[in-house]
């Protein structure tokens, strides 16, 4: 079982201080923060001499030792120095019912992005396909067969770009609404796109049937013009912007993300944030490209050398949603900042994330099962095949049983029970083990976070000063 732990931190003029194991956030007062920041885990029920040596050089006596009181009561309510409980659900930690199936409808795309992780839409595979239907049918009795007692179910189209396999995306929808009626199901189809193939007739689908959809869009025309390109070079932008728009619009309240890349050339990239924003849409992401064993020599990757800057852009981009909030325009949502701090996810997906290779898995187009879509082609993890009626059960024992706990380097981290131990994908593709994670993401992840919970708090201030 892990230690009791705190983490604090400044921002946006404010004091703040998460209990990790309650989830507790805590704004603080200079006195209390400088007293926390002396105390080491476990909390023991009186002042150290120590500290309260060193802290009278700036407070009274008398300050100190009520405020040591006040922190006190709040480790009794067990909401700072929390105990852990959630390590007693890691040894009970076992394999799921499959929930959630990612389809790689297309290992194809009319763009060759930079920075793809699909490189290019084939993964690495050297040759271009297209799912067929049979195989789309198979992977979505796969997953019903394999759903037990689940009624929720979700599929991905994803790819490269999956309209280049449109009337396959069509029929698979079609076959999993009969499904639905057949074995009382409820499928949540989602889609992602560079928009290139959009028009009128695969927007009217898409709006009707995906419950989600992401929408490839890097930010300002210059910045996603220099990545995402055609294979001759020339940028996508201005094919892309007005149908996205007209997709947004015609979809009301229907969840939808834009989701932007950025490098190490536009690390202002809240300005890319605004730009989206400013164009009409209001759920936004931007992921940064972190140099792998495949990028080393790139010049667009993020490093460590950039993090301060990244760090500051962060803290920025929350200072303009705290503002935005507060004004009357259209909310804007930015999606790594988007934490629930009230209803927040159950202790199990608190323990280990998206479910990959447990509750999730994906299907490419000649069949084959893999933990999730980052790791077509990777033999190692060649979990089955939907033609074949197998699968390895052990691989998904695996993945079952890595979560913060089983991952030695998270067990200890303030975050641990926001980002559940990484990706395990971009832990295996940087570092060769799903259980070790990649310390370059784990700063932004951390960063991120501390933004998020200082703008839900000044949400919440806002909110108690109107009531």
């Amino acid at each position: 079982m892990s230690k009791s732990l705190i983490h604090s931190y400044k921002l946006g003029g404010k004091n703040i201080i998460l209990d990790v194991n309650s989830g507790s956030v805590h704004e603080a007062d200079e006195l209390t923060y400088d007293l926390l920041a002396g105390i080491t885990p476990p909390f023991l029920p009186e002042l150290d001499e120590d500290i309260l040596n060193r802290l009278t050089r700036f407070y009274t006596k008398e300050e100190i030792i009520e405020c040591y009181d006040e922190i006190k009561e709040l480790y009794k309510e067990d909401l700072l120095y929390s105990s852990d409980i959630y390590g007693d659900y890691a040894a009970k930690s076992v394999p799921s019912p499959i929930k959630a199936m990612c389809l790689l409808i297309a290992e194809d795309c009319n763009l060759r992005c930079e920075y793809c992780f699909a490189e290019g839409g084939d993964y690495g595979k050297g040759a271009r396909k297209l799912m067929p239907l049979v195989t789309a049918k198979a992977a979505l009795d796969f997953l019903v067969s394999h759903s037990y007692g689940r009624e929720n179910l979700e599929v991905d189209f994803f790819g490269g770009e999956p309209l280049l396999n449109w009337e396959v995306v069509k029929e698979t929808v079609r076959y999993g609404r009969e499904l639905e009626k057949t074995y009382k199901k409820n499928i949540r189809f989602t889609i992602t796109t560079n928009g290139i193939l959009l028009d009128d007739e695969k927007i009217d689908f898409i709006n009707a049937e995906m419950s989600n959809v992401v929408l490839s869009l890097d930010g300002r025309k210059a910045v996603h013009d220099r990545m995402r390109v055609y294979e001759d070079g020339s940028g996508s932008y201005d094919e892309i912007i007005g149908k996205f728009k007209e997709l947004v619009k015609r979809r009301g309240d229907k969840d939808y993300y834009v989701r932007g890349t950025f490098t190490k050339h536009n690390l202002d990239f809240a300005d890319d944030v605004l730009a989206i924003y400013n164009e009409g849409f209001t759920q936004i992401s931007v992921e940064p490209v972190i140099a792998d064993k495949n990028l080393s020599n790139c010049d667009y990757a993020i490093t460590e050398k950039e993090l301060p800057a990244i760090f500051k852009e962060y803290e920025r981009l929350a200072k303009i949603i705290i503002n935005n909030h507060r004004s009357d325009e259209p909310r804007l949502n930015f999606f790594h900042f988007s934490v629930d701090l009230w209803n927040g996810p159950c202790i199990i997906k608190r323990m280990r994330g998206c479910g990959c290779g447990n509750e999730y898995c994906a299907v490419s187009p000649d069949g084959n099962i893999y933990p999730c879509h980052q790791f077509s082609g990777v033999e190692k993890y060649l979990m089955g095949n939907i033609s074949q009626n197998n699968f390895n059960f052990e691989i998904k024992n695996e993945f079952a049983s890595a979560n913060v706990m089983t991952k030695p380097d998270c067990s200890d981290c303030w975050a641990k029970y926001f980002c559940s131990g990484g990706c395990d994908a971009n832990n295996f593709n940087f570092t060769g083990d799903i259980k070790t994670p990649v310390k370059l993401y784990c700063e932004l992840q951390k960063k991120r976070l501390e933004c998020a919970i200082a703008i839900q708090s000044a949400e919440y201030n806002a909110k108690s000063a109107e009531d």
